[in-house]
């Protein structure tokens, strides 16, 4: 059975580069704390290349869960969304939908770094917005919006609660208005 949170293989390898720097950009929020820990760099790593063709999916599917368990190795929450938006990245070769959990994850990541977490969210979600290609953008606004379809990440679980469901609303609110009509 497919869900249409996965997209194609095409449109996950464009949507791969844009959930990879989503959460390269918190990235070191994490590595402050676990230096010593790779896996969610390595995350973001195996999500660009991916995204470049370079790795096959069945390989990466298999191990799109090793990045997310880094966030047992951070104490922060910031560090700990931070590795989740690694997580999140590198299982986009699974299924689409994660480039938004990456991009949620980020976006949550810097808000708790911040003095003022609300607007440091917003900030993030504009730079994220900014990053995409109309190639990413076309792709993302196929993904069922959040909530409506129970066979993927986008279905009930953590992203459909709290800032991350805050955040993935926003974007694709913002893709739907940015798609042509007619």
């Amino acid at each position: 059975m497919t869900t249409p949170q996965a997209l194609s293989e095409a449109d996950r390898r464009i949507v791969a580069s844009w959930a990879a720097d989503c959460a390269e950009r918190v990235l070191p929020l994490f590595e402050a704390e676990a230096a010593a820990d790779d896996r969610a760099r390595d995350g973001i790593d195996r999500a660009r290349a991916f995204g470049r063709g370079e790795l096959d999916t069945a390989e990466q599917i298999r191990i799109r869960f090793v990045a997310g368990r880094a966030a047992g190795s951070a104490k922060s929450p910031a560090a700990v969304a931070a590795a989740r938006a690694a997580g999140q990245a590198a299982g986009v070769a699974h299924m689409g939908a994660h480039a938004l959990g990456a991009a949620a994850y980020a976006a949550k990541a810097a808000a708790l770094a911040a003095g003022d977490p609300e607007s440091a969210r917003r900030e993030e979600v504009q730079w994220q917005l900014q990053r995409l290609t109309p190639e990413a953008r076309d792709a993302l606004s196929r993904l069922p919006l959040l909530g409506t379809d129970s066979a993927g990440p986008l279905g009930p679980g953590l992203l459909t609660t709290g800032v991350l469901a805050t955040t993935i609303r926003e974007i694709q609110a913002a893709l739907g208005a940015s798609r042509p009509t007619g």
